[in-house]
């Protein structure tokens, strides 16, 4: 799974990565946690832009908007079938701007935190899919969730799933609503390790009140 993750990059850093239409106004953000809200990209006719959603997808028929906490994430091998995910699987897919995501490792008794990033730490995409949820007259929730799939061998000691992870080849055939279902299932595998490193932080990540840099910091420089 996916259960936090980091996007520190300034807003012209990703507004060039990701060729937005317009510069985001972003803070940087080093432990987003499940409920928060954080930048999706979406397919636009005039570009890709960016908009903020809350993570944990709420479908547009559910009756109750808490089932998104439990929606953070959606594994990518039964996505045309569940029912929370088919129709914005077909209709409705985005990008999850990061530069790093946080695994736990089972360590005794206890878990150990860890941050992956690209080794060049150049940000990236997690594939997610997004829907808008409304009450009623003038009531909406706008969210998302974060497409996983199985860990590669990097991750395999440390956590079973992983977010998938997409090129920048694929960010056009996800975003494009019109893309075959085929090829857009093609793009759900384990992205290659040789990309990426993980190194344990501090447990100071395991708070969501906490949000500063310390969180990724390597743990031999960390606050124990």
């Amino acid at each position: 799974m996916c259960g936090r993750y980091t996007l520190g990059v300034t807003p012209a850093r990703l507004a060039e990565v990701f060729a937005l239409a317009q510069m985001p106004e972003l803070a940087p953000r080093y432990n987003i946690a499940p409920t928060q809200t954080a930048p999706v990209i979406l397919d636009a006719p005039g570009g890709r832009q960016l908009e903020l959603r809350r993570w944990g997808l709420v479908p547009f028929w559910a009756k109750d908007p808490k089932i998104g906490s439990r929606m953070i994430n959606a594994r990518g091998e039964s996505l045309a079938e569940k029912p929370a995910f088919r129709a914005a699987f077909r209709r409705q897919r985005c990008l999850v701007p990061a530069d790093g995501f946080y695994e736990w490792k089972p360590s005794g008794r206890r878990k150990q935190p860890y941050h992956v990033r690209r080794a060049d730490a150049r940000p990236f995409a997690m594939a997610g899919l997004f829907d808008t949820w409304h009450a009623g007259k003038g009531d909406a929730i706008a969210s998302f969730t974060i497409v996983t799939t199985d860990a590669n061998a990097l991750l395999r000691p440390i956590h079973d799933r992983m977010p998938v992870i997409l090129d920048s080849a694929g960010w056009k055939e996800w975003l494009d609503p019109t893309t075959p279902l085929a090829g857009v299932a093609a793009l759900l595998a384990p992205h290659d390790p040789a990309d990426f490193e993980a190194y344990p932080v501090a447990t100071l990540v395991n708070s969501p009140a906490v949000d500063d840099a310390r969180c990724r910091t390597p743990l031999r420089e960390a606050p124990v």
